[in-house]
């Protein structure tokens, strides 16, 4: 039946296995190519890959994930075409482990393993990018004999691995063209590991990302600055790493274009460095410092003119004027987010409406001291503006959305939540200025009504809308948003009391493309309303209606039976019968599980 997946549900591992043994023909390997299999309980990841790379010799790119759930596929990706072996250049396993009281050493049997990775080695000598996420039991041995054999390795991704220092190592001496190393959360590590890389592929590393690795300190960063002078990204996130490291790299590195710290023992005299050194610096992300202030900031906005995207979030010592700084000084600015800075306030903002006139993006959340005339002058002074966020940004209300409207009429994407003074008045004036809009969500905003999404339906062709918790929005704005915006996609209309059945039936007469919706705390939703919406939402794949207590067994069953491609339902579980769990088990989450 269309919609729905018989391998998955129904084939058990062994069938699946015996299936790639039999893959002999190129036309065979081909036409499995694009199908997503299931590697659960039963199945050996390492007897796969093995299968896989005597099939698929071809492959360049290898995903191993293992830390998804039960109900998520695995998935074997590939191209149609290629050269002689097997058109497949990609692959993607998403294996899944699942305890069913076994012991230890059987479930060791179900994640991937040394075994595993040298089938890889040996069975796709021309692999390229290789990842390993949480494979728990890929020690240094396993990467070992795969760098010796894949010396054309350019992306590593270790995320979760055990890995030690032996094995970074011998990627470091064999495999000289390596680009793209992640490191995050691999605890095995230390110091001579990362040294050792850096000095066997510092003039090939452009990417390194280092993440909950305690064991790595400011001696692996000053062998980075000291022999990675084509780092172009480097992402830290350690309690360990001091000036002393960022300095290195910042001075180490001019070619750095992309730096995202969560340091909290880095202060004002690293970033200083980063602003007189690294001037080619096109993203910048700052997490959770407690020790830099707005002089770190001014000086990357001296330095830093090629600055195009900023990110400053939980910064608590930074204020309006180290944003001025920035706004002032680095011109080619076009996405700036600013979250839970408490001490940025309206004037940072406007000196940002002023100065940064290509900005696109602006993310304000949770920024008490933001108010209107901040917003009024982005509106006057960023006419490229295409997406703006707002979260819990307490003064800002209808003045603010209405010069953002007026000033920035190319707005795509609008989304406020919990924003408690803009009302119908300020979404009215984006209905009538911002003929561009396509996702809007507006959650939790109290004072927005129907008459708002009258004016949005008017004036805008929307694909993507949220007014989860907006109480006065009823039937009649929703009825106007289905006759109006006949693209939607996705629809999120949860914890609305007012709205019933006969916006649900304008739904299914008017968005034939609508594939997602949420209806979760409708009360006055029932059965009835939900057949009018499955009738004709045949594209329909994922469905929330917890705690809707109009909908009964008999409407979960018609969304089952009626939607061919549906993919997930969300409901109670006393909600749905047995023939419904027969029919349609795999697709049916439950609000909560039994204990």
């Amino acid at each position: 039946m269309r919609g729905h997946d018989w391998i998955n549900t129904c084939l058990p591992d062994e069938l699946v296995v015996e299936i790639f043994r039999r893959l002999d023909s190129k036309r065979s390997r081909d036409a499995c190519s694009l199908v997503s299999i299931r590697i659960g309980a039963t199945g050996s990841p390492d007897l796969f890959v093995h299968l896989l790379s005597t099939r698929f010799s071809n492959v360049t790119n290898v995903h191993i994930d293992e830390r998804l759930s039960i109900s998520l596929p695995v998935h074997l990706q590939g191209r149609r075409r290629g050269v002689e072996n097997s058109s497949a250049s990609s692959l993607k396993l998403n294996y899944l482990n699942v305890n069913n009281g076994s012991e230890e050493g059987d479930l060791d049997s179900l994640c991937l393993s040394d075994v595993g990775l040298a089938a890889l080695g040996d069975g796709f000598p021309k692999l390229e990018k290789l990842s390993l996420i949480w494979c728990s039991n890929v020690t240094s041995d396993g990467l070992a004999s795969l760098a010796q054999k894949c010396s054309s390795l350019k992306a590593l991704d270790l995320q979760g691995c055990y890995v030690g220092d032996q094995g970074l190592s011998a990627v470091g001496q064999c495999c000289k063209q390596l680009e793209d190393l992640n490191l995050r959360f691999c605890e095995g590590l230390t110091d001579k590991g990362l040294i050792e890389l850096a000095l066997g592929v510092g003039k090939s590393l452009k990417s390194l990302g280092v993440a909950a690795c305690a064991k790595i300190t400011d001696s692996s960063m000053e062998a980075v600055g000291s022999h990675c002078i084509s780092l172009e990204t480097l992402s830290l996130d350690s309690e360990f790493i001091h000036n002393q490291g960022v300095l290195a790299v910042a001075e180490g590195c001019p070619q750095l274009k992309v730096l995202k710290l969560q340091c909290i023992n880095v202060t004002d005299d690293a970033l200083e460095a980063v602003g007189a050194s690294c001037l080619s610096l096109e993203l910048l992300a700052l997490y959770s410092f407690q020790r830099f202030t707005d002089k770190g900031l001014c000086a990357i906005g001296n330095g830093c003119k090629k600055l195009r995207n900023l990110t400053l979030s939980d910064c608590y010592f930074l204020s309006d004027k180290g944003l001025e700084s920035i706004a002032t000084g680095c011109k080619e600015l076009t996405h700036l987010e600013i979250n839970g800075c408490h001490n940025i306030g309206t004037l940072g903002i406007e000196s940002v409406g002023r100065s940064c006139q290509r900005l696109t993006e602006l993310s304000l959340l949770y920024c008490q001291r933001i108010g209107d005339v901040g917003l009024l002058q982005v509106g006057e002074g960023c006419k490229f503006l295409q997406a703006l966020h707002l979260v819990d940004c307490s003064n800002l209300g209808d003045a603010a959305m209405r010069g953002i409207a007026i000033g920035c009429s190319n707005l795509k994407k609008l989304h406020i939540r919990r924003c408690y003074e803009i009302g119908t008045k300020g979404i009215v004036a984006v209905g009538e200025h911002c003929k561009s809009l396509t996702d809007l969500s507006i959650r939790f905003c109290d004072r927005v009504g129907d008459e708002a999404l009258i004016a949005i339906a008017d004036g805008c062709s929307l694909h993507y809308l949220n007014v989860s918790g907006c109480h006065q929005i009823g039937d009649a704005g929703v009825i106007a948003i289905a006759r109006g915006c006949p693209q939607l996609c996705y629809l999120d209309v949860s914890v609305l009391q007012n709205l019933g059945d006969l916006a649900m039936a304008e739904l299914g007469e008017n968005c034939p493309l609508l594939k997602e919706i949420v209806l979760s705390h409708c009360r006055q939703i029932t059965d009835v309303g939900l057949a009018h919406l499955v009738k004709r939402c045949t594209m329909l794949e994922s469905c929330h209606m917890v705690y809707c207590s109009g909908i009964t067994s008999a409407g979960v069953a018609t969304v089952v039976s009626s939607c061919p491609n549906i993919k997930k339902v969300l409901v109670e579980k006393w909600k749905v019968s047995q023939r419904t769990k027969r029919r349609a088990g795999s697709i049916i989450s439950y609000l909560c599980v039994d204990l």
